[in-house]
């Protein structure tokens, strides 16, 4: 993926001064393990999705400091020589480990464990937080939608409701979690998502009618298309459709008014016009709410946009990066000790930690396991943190069908009342063993 100017500046200022005074303390060069977790999970929500590793694995490869952004930091005084010179000399060296991408945490879940010298790895924060938290925010959102259109395909077209660069994210992370589409083609083209998109409204309005409109687009894009027929009179527009393309017209799009009863009446409509292969397609500010009201409607595909890149209401995972363990001294052998915040309501726990998904005799799992020690998975058990980069080499990439095959997998695995849309609590519990009582 090209990056253009690198991402070494796609950070905030505190990173650097820390930087700067760590150098002078002489303790920038001390061993350091990073986690990132979330202390809980939005409101309501019963699981997370991880999502964005395979971003931050190439923004991790393209974090370099290069000579303009070198003198964008010296000439505005954000750092001292020393630190821009070793900034010059910038490389990550260090390991990664992390839930693979696809997966399914939960509070306190050890998502992301950055090991190196703190120099070296308190950069990585900003960066590591800001495409974690945005794109594990989509792909829960995203999954709960897949599972509240019950194997019925929804296409993510939220590209007009978020920035320009969320937008191609959003649509990766939505693909991860089960969407069948996106309508942005730069996710098509970085990363493969399919793409689909037929017309909009404007398109039948530049026409002198409706029926000029669905002639012009069914004689470029063939009978298989979508038409969208809530422009002017929707029971016209049906008929006009099926009359202009016959029974093998591809599908017709609502996106307004009551969608269920419209729904009906067009199923009815075009049954009754012997098009019974013609799908429905439903638009119009859904969420996995409005999804799952939608139901028991003869409905065969969604449209979800601003819901979608916003998080459905959870537009951040909450997601921090923790210092949680550091060594005496730079020397690879010193020995390494926890370290944990007090903070009232934001505490941590020290110490590096490893996790396991307890999974029972029918396959479910039954809790998560987190410990400061080796983990000790049973038979049936999952280890849940894989490496992802290793001596600063990138070793954890993987297709993207391969992250949205192991998202299906893990959601296949949890409590049945994880894809329960009412409120409750998390649909696996987090235990700690062997890690000492919470700092």
């Amino acid at each position: 993926m090209d990056l253009g100017d690198g991402t070494a500046l796609l950070t905030d200022q505190y990173e650097l001064t820390m930087l700067q005074a760590a150098l002078r303390s002489g303790t920038a060069g001390r061993r350091s393990v990073f986690e990132v977790f979330a202390r809980n999970l939005p409101a309501g929500r019963r699981y997370g999705v991880v999502a964005g590793t395979g971003r931050l694995l190439d923004a991790i490869e393209a974090f370099r400091f290069e000579p303009a952004q070198l003198e964008f930091l010296a000439s505005n005084g954000i750092v001292d020589e020393p630190t821009l010179r070793w900034l010059e000399e910038y490389r990550f060296t260090g390991d990664v480990w992390g839930y693979a991408e696809g997966d399914c945490y939960f509070p306190e879940s050890p998502i992301l464990v950055v090991e190196g010298t703190f120099g070296e790895a308190v950069l990585l924060e900003t960066l590591a937080l800001s495409i974690l938290n945005h794109d594990c925010a989509i792909a829960s959102a995203a999954s709960r939608m897949v599972h509240a259109a019950q194997d019925r395909p929804i296409i993510e077209m939220g590209s007009r409701r978020a920035h320009e660069r969320a937008a191609v994210a959003s649509a990766r992370a939505a693909y991860i979690a089960g969407f069948a589409t996106t309508s942005n083609l730069e996710a098509g083209r970085l990363y493969g998502v399919p793409t689909a998109g037929t017309s909009a409204h404007s398109f039948t309005l530049l026409h002198d009618s409706e029926r000029h409109a669905f002639e012009a687009q069914l004689a470029s894009l063939g009978e298989g298309t979508t038409l969208l027929v809530d422009t002017y009179d929707v029971e016209r527009a049906v008929r006009t459709g099926v009359e202009l393309a016959g029974p093998a017209l591809g599908a017709v799009r609502l996106d307004s008014g009551d969608l269920g009863v419209l729904a009906r009446r067009v199923r009815d409509q075009l049954d009754a016009l012997g098009a019974h292969d013609t799908r429905i397609v439903v638009t119009g500010d859904l969420d996995e709410y409005g999804i799952a009201a939608l139901g028991a409607a003869p409905v065969n595909g969604y449209g979800v946009g601003t819901s979608l890149v916003t998080g459905s209401g959870a537009p951040t995972a909450s997601l921090v990066y923790k210092l949680v363990a550091r060594s005496d001294g730079p020397e690879e052998d010193a020995p390494m000790r926890p370290v944990a915040k007090r903070s009232t309501g934001k505490p941590s726990r020290g110490g590096r930690k490893t996790a396991v998904r307890r999974i029972d005799g029918h396959g479910v799992a039954y809790v998560e396991t987190i410990s400061t020690g080796e983990p000790a998975p049973g038979p049936r058990d999952r280890v849940l943190q894989v490496p992802l980069v290793r001596g600063g080499e990138v070793v954890g990439r993987e297709a993207l069908t391969e992250t949205r095959e192991r998202h299906a997998r893990a959601v296949a695995e949890l409590p049945a009342t994880a894809t329960q849309l009412s409120k409750g609590e998390p649909a696996v519990p987090t235990e700690f063993v062997n890690g000492g009582p919470r700092s």
